[in-house]
Parts: C-alpha cells; structure tokens; sequence
C-alpha cells in the first residue's frame, strides 16, 4: 500500500466515524430513504445500510461510510485494469474502498468486496492527498478499481476533479450497477471506463452475480455515447458463460452499437470464492471466443491472464503489424505515433501518450 500522509490516524475498528452524506437519495417518508445510485434502488430504513454495506440511514440522511477511507491503495500498470488503450506503459495510482453492489461467485477480491467498513482495516486518506501521491509519484493517472468505485462514487468524483485541475487523468474500473444521473455525472469527471460484461446472458447474471445485464448494457451505450474512452473485460468461465453462441450474440451487439473498435479482453477464469469446484479456463475456449469477435469484425480483441498469448499485444487493422508488444503487464515496444500506426499511419483509437 502507498503510505499515506503522515497525518491520517490509524486504522481503528468500530462504526464507521466520519461519514459524508450520500449524493444520490431521496427520502420516502417516516425516516426511510431510497439510494439513487444503482438499479437495486434500496429502501433503506432508519439505521439500515443498503445492500452494499457502505451506504447507512441515519435518521432519514443517507450517509457513505467509506468517504476517504481506502483499504487498497496501491501503484500499477494500467495494463492491469486491463486498459491497453490508454497510456500505456504508464503507472496509476489505484485505489479502493471496500463494497460492491453485486455479489458474483467469482470475485477476486471477496475478502474486500463482500465486507463491511468496519471489517477491514483502512487508513484516511483525502482526495487531495490521492492526488498529491499521483503528481509526486508521476503517475498519469489515478485509477479507481480493486472493488467497485460506484459504492464510493463520492469519494471518486472529489479525486477525479482534483485530478483533472493538475492535469491527471482519472479511469474506472467497473461493473457498470449504476443509474443514469451518477453515471453522467461520473462520465463528466473522468477520462476511461472499463466494464466487467459478466456474461451475455440475464441468467447468468440472476445466478452468478445476484443483478440484471440490461442495466449493464444501457451504461455500456451510455459512456459509449458521451464519448468517454471505454473498453470492455468478459472473464470467460468454464461451463457458466462460454457458451459459443451467446459470445457471438455479444459481439454482434458490441459491433452493432459500439462499432467495431471498442476493446475487448477475453480473461481467464481460475478457481476461487464460490467457484473452485470450476477448472481454469482452457485457453482454447479463450482462443474460440476471440475468433468468434475477429469473425464479426470486432478489431481489437485480447486474451487476458495466459502470458505470452499472441493476442496480449495490438495489432495494426490496416497493415496487420505488431504495434504494441506485451509481455503480461509489461510493453516491449510501442509503435503509435500521434495516434496512429507508425508503419502505416492507420489511426489507432485509444488515448496515447505524445510521440
């Protein structure tokens, strides 16, 4: 974890003690609220928290728990995200609060995800300080990841604007659970977007992830529509989403309302939480999924979470040259220029650092 400022006190378990009210609630009457954040749309009682944890009604003010206080405050690639189209070669400064507004069987980071504020050790850290890590680390970029930034989006927004007035830029890591105002309100602060696309499929999302795909999908032509660079992940799980016909169903979709240079990463499955009686994705269900995007025109499909995959690095639509060679989260050689390939001179959509 990145220290923090000297002057942030310890960790110390307990009610949550400084707490900012929620920006997205309207009251209901008799000291209930409704969150106004995500599609659960959460009626919560006086004393309650919503299903996320982090948000709690104190007599009838629905108050975030989780305000400037990261439990996960790391440097990383940004090819870890994964975003292979936006700076890359570059750190950002990554950060997370504990809370998600779903509950997926396969998550990674359960331990945080899945817990309460009070469970988890974490140490204040204002927006500003976020930012001043950024510029004194000359990170790029700060990244909000790990969990799920729409259970803390308060917090995010404050860093974000901070970061856009000395000139960092701001990504998001997410499973794309929000409602329309926050997410434009989001999209008006920030620089990228990646969405976890569970699955192409309302079942998978009832059973696995305890949500719904068509809020998803609405936030992907969301961001999508207000121009904000965006790039998708589908964790590719054995027996559960790999099915053939539902990932060409998808990107027809993607083609059809995206076009056909969103990216695309393709990420192995290995066993974990409430899933490690699954095996880990063969990469050759990785390989069909890929073949079945390339098939429908998608340009910039990737294989994630198998090293020294061919299809880690970027290839050029127009000349079929190698021009960004990756090696896991590690760029080998980077031939963009201005934003275009520098054998052909063929844009490349992304967000590329200056030649």
């Amino acid at each position: 974890m990145i220290a923090a400022a000297a002057c942030n006190p310890p960790f110390d378990p307990g009610s949550p003690s400084n707490p900012v009210e929620a920006r997205y609630y309207e009251k209901t009457g008799a000291n209930r609220v409704r969150c106004a954040l995500c599609p659960r749309e959460c009626v919560i009682g006086k004393g309650e928290r919503g299903h996320c944890r982090v948000r709690e009604n104190r007599a009838g003010v629905l108050f975030s728990l989780v305000y400037a206080e990261p439990c996960a405050l790391h440097l990383d690639p940004i090819e870890k995200k994964p975003f292979f189209h936006f700076l890359p070669g570059t750190q950002a400064v990554s950060l997370s609060t504990v809370g998600c507004n779903l509950n997926c069987k396969f998550c990674q980071n359960w331990q945080i995800s899945q817990a309460r504020p009070e469970d988890v050790e974490t140490r204040r850290t204002p927006p500003a300080s976020i930012v001043d890590q950024a510029v004194s680390l000359r990170a790029p970029s700060v990244a909000f990841t790990y969990t799920e930034p729409v259970v803390y989006i308060e917090y995010a927004q404050d860093i974000a604007k901070l970061a856009r007035e000395r000139n960092i830029k701001s990504v998001v890591v997410s499973n794309g659970y929000i409602r329309a105002k926050p997410l434009s309100d989001l999209c008006g602060l920030v620089d990228a977007i990646k969405i976890d696309l569970k699955a192409f499929d309302e079942s998978y999302y009832r059973d696995i992830c305890n949500a719904s795909l068509r809020p998803v999908l609405d936030t992907i032509l969301a961001i999508r529509g207000r121009g904000i660079w965006l790039e998708l992940v589908y964790l590719v799980v054995p027996t559960l989403n790999d099915g053939a016909a539902g990932i060409r169903n998808m990107a027809r979709w993607i083609a059809a309302n995206l076009g056909p240079d969103v990216p695309i990463h393709f990420s192995r499955f290995y066993p974990q939480y409430r899933l490690e009686n699954l095996p880990p994705t063969p990469v050759s269900a990785l390989d069909d999924a890929y073949e079945a995007c390339r098939a429908e025109g998608l340009r910039y499909v990737y294989v994630g979470n198998v090293p020294g995959h061919r299809a880690e690095s970027t290839y050029c639509p127009n000349c079929s040259r190698k021009i960004v060679a990756r090696s896991g989260y590690r760029i080998e050689s980077l031939d963009i220029r201005n934003g275009a390939c520098r054998f052909c001179a063929h844009p490349i959509p992304g967000i590329w650092q200056e030649a």
